[in-house]
């Protein structure tokens, strides 16, 4: 597999940091080692506050491809993503603090940057998202996403691998490459040129960039700078830092672009459909849950259903088994002390429970 994976980055500066003599802020980086590829970009985050982002997305491409390439195996196979999450983004945000003591920098803040990565070990491919930008699958019958930007209340604002709760908007997609012909990441820089995030199409000129990293390596860096230059960057004045990361699978079959779909229709989606909504709905559940945890009648809606999870509580018997044949060996007597099994399932669940409560009000308020 690793002699039909072939890697190409790039990163330009955009006009609106080009024109006034400022430094690009986007980082790549491509690394093959222990049997593993992986492409990583960062865009790090524009604006008076975020004083060292262009060291901030040079630490997170370096991190991530240092880590996975070293412990592919371990975030692969791990069924514990919520830890997979935390141990990757506490990786980044402990380099990124003892580069702010380094340099003196009052912050991790400071060096806010989203990330994007494709790593693949054989056959299996793990990708992570946080932030805007995007990364697209190119196969034989077109291209998909694999994550879509990650957007705040506007389009203008994102996520960072900074926050402290940055996991939440951690997202992983474990797959195979069996399909693939190309895998294509993008800072938003030039995601927004190619992407409709209102019907989630992907113009297939992405397809034509993948292709370029079948180019033997002088001028396939040649084509996608300058691609990239004159369709993307000089065409605006305010055009922001683009850059782009491929994995292509040589010996797969190259699709036909002008078969694949150019526009797509709006979808049927009810937006005022929002995970509050959810929480509302949920929660005079929820408390009804709490209470019969508590088996207090008084705050229940229903005595029927206290009864019902109580009844549940009693353990059973073991079933009789019946065979002519072949008598069963008889099950020796098992004391039950029903009153410690209430005791620790009452008091597991109640934690459960308020647990969860935590988390409606949380949100709520």
């Amino acid at each position: 597999m690793s002699e039909k994976i072939k890697m190409s980055c790039l990163s330009l500066a955009g006009r609106k940091h080009s024109d006034k003599g400022q430094e690009n802020e986007d980082a790549v980086l491509t690394l093959f080692q222990n049997g593993v590829h992986i492409v990583c970009i960062s865009d790090g985050a524009g604006g008076s506050r975020y004083t060292d982002a262009a060291m901030g997305s040079n630490s997170v491409v370096r991190t991530v491809t240092e880590l996975l390439t070293k412990h592919f195996d371990a975030f692969y196979h791990d069924v514990r993503e919520n830890v997979i999450r935390s141990i990757l983004v506490t990786a980044i945000q402990s380099e990124l603090a003892i580069l702010a003591n380094e340099h003196g920098i009052d912050g991790i803040e400071r060096m806010s940057a989203t990330m994007l990565f494709c790593a693949v070990k054989d056959s299996r491919m793990l990708c992570g998202h946080i932030g805007d930008g995007l990364i697209a699958k190119i196969t034989s019958s077109g291209i998909v996403p694999i994550t879509i930007p990650q957007n705040g209340e506007n389009s203008g604002s994102t996520f960072f691998v900074t926050f402290p709760d940055a996991q939440d908007y951690l997202r992983l997609v474990k797959t195979t490459t069996d399909d693939a012909h190309a895998i294509v990441l993008m800072t938003d820089g030039l995601s927004d040129m190619v992407y409709d995030a209102s019907t989630y199409l992907i113009r297939p000129v992405v397809a034509h960039l993948a292709e370029l990293a079948d180019l033997p390596e002088e001028e396939k860096n040649a084509q996608l700078k300058e691609t990239v230059q004159n369709f993307v960057i000089n065409p605006s004045n305010i055009s922001d830092d683009a850059s782009v990361g491929i994995m292509y699978f040589s010996g797969t079959e190259v699709p036909d672009s002008a078969k694949f779909v150019s526009e797509k229709p709006l979808p049927n989606a009810d937006y005022k459909d929002v995970m509050r909504n959810v929480q509302l709905e949920l929660l005079p559940r929820v408390k009804l849950a709490r209470s019969i945890v508590r088996h207090d009648p008084a705050r229940a809606e229903s005595a029927s259903e206290i009864t019902s999870v109580i009844q549940a509580e009693e353990p059973s018997l073991p079933e009789t088994i019946e065979n002519e044949s072949k008598p069963v060996a008889e099950t020796p007597p098992v004391r039950v002390k029903p009153p410690r099994r209430a005791f620790i399932f009452g008091f597991l669940a109640l934690l459960a429970i308020a647990s969860l409560i935590a988390l409606f009000i949380h949100f709520i308020l």
